[in-house]
């Protein structure tokens, strides 16, 4: 299959990412299909991302003809038959679990036409982890985005077992869709970026989980002296917190990490508050206007 054959795009799992990735597909001329669990769950989706859409056209990243002409290309659906019907690549934005991705995949296998190509959007997890149980393992790539909103940098990675051409043709269709390609040689669990952070992540819920100092100072060390507008914990809140939790947890078990299980169970106390970050408008901070933002932020005094 040449990029020119690849029509129309699945987009496993309508969160936050998910609407992100098909959204961004649309805008650049494929048909998307959105499937998830059901259909009020889809039907919160498709309002997410027609306003998603509609801020886009707002700030001159689409003109209101292309605003109507990328929603139109858009459809979903809770069934999965419908879904895989004449699918040409498939994109998985499910939770970081690898038996729930190799299941999912697993079951679009049958459905899904013998070309389809399958990418997974994981953050952390290997593609190789589900790739025999996904059914078609040579043509399973991973195709990482990150938050579509404000970068257009996408990571290709292929595992041992991918068809080189398949990994091209990830590679050719990522850059169609207005992307920075980074191609990893080798299975790299967090691929570039995702490590760098992974490594802030963990030094910052460190500290935070051993009471050494504030969320809010933490973030304060970071920006105050790198000069970057946000602190690891504003970050997490734009990742989603049940995101960064899911993972954390789940390397903090596989590796027996009694630090990192430390700070898995400093994430949980906000993810069962309902507290996710940005998406439900509370995490670490309060949304649309957390405290990091204010112009005094770096130099209150006040005791978080």
């Amino acid at each position: 299959m040449k990029l020119s054959d690849i029509k129309r795009v699945l987009i496993l799992g309508a969160g936050t990412m998910g609407q992100q990735i098909g959204l961004q597909c649309a805008m650049h001329g494929y048909e998307v299909v959105y499937y998830d669990v059901s259909r009020e769950v889809l039907d919160k989706a498709m309002k997410s991302v027609t306003k998603l859409a509609s801020w886009y056209a707002s700030t001159g990243r689409l003109t209101e003809e292309q605003l109507r002409q990328t929603l139109a290309r858009i459809s979903m659906t809770p069934d999965a038959a419908e879904a895989a019907r004449g699918v040409d690549l498939i994109n998985e934005s499910v939770p970081e679990d690898p038996d729930l991705k190799g299941k999912i995949f697993a079951r679009f296998n049958k459905l899904c036409p013998e070309r389809t190509i399958f990418t997974t959007n994981t953050s952390l997890l290997l593609p190789s982890m589900f790739a025999q149980a996904c059914g078609r393992p040579e043509k399973l790539c991973a195709l990482h985005f990150h938050d579509l909103r404000s970068n257009n940098v996408v990571d290709v990675m292929p595992h041992p077992g991918t068809a080189p051409e398949v990994a091209q043709l990830v590679h050719d269709f990522a850059g169609s869709i207005g992307q920075i390609v980074i191609t990893l040689q080798k299975e790299n669990s967090g691929y570039v970026f995702n490590t760098m952070l992974s490594s802030l992540f963990l030094s910052a819920l460190t500290l935070a989980s051993r009471n050494v100092t504030s969320v809010e100072d933490i973030d304060r060390a970071w920006m105050g002296v790198t000069r970057m507008p946000i602190g690891p914990f504003g970050i997490m809140d734009q990742v989603g917190l049940s995101t960064v939790w899911d993972i954390t947890d789940y390397w903090a078990k596989k590796k027996g990490d009694r630090q990192a299980q430390a700070n898995a169970d400093f994430l949980k106390q906000y993810v069962d508050k309902g507290k996710l970050g940005y998406k439900t408008k509370q995490g670490f901070y309060t949304y649309p206007n957390p405290a990091y933002l204010e112009k005094d932020f770096l130099t209150a005094s006040k005791e978080e």
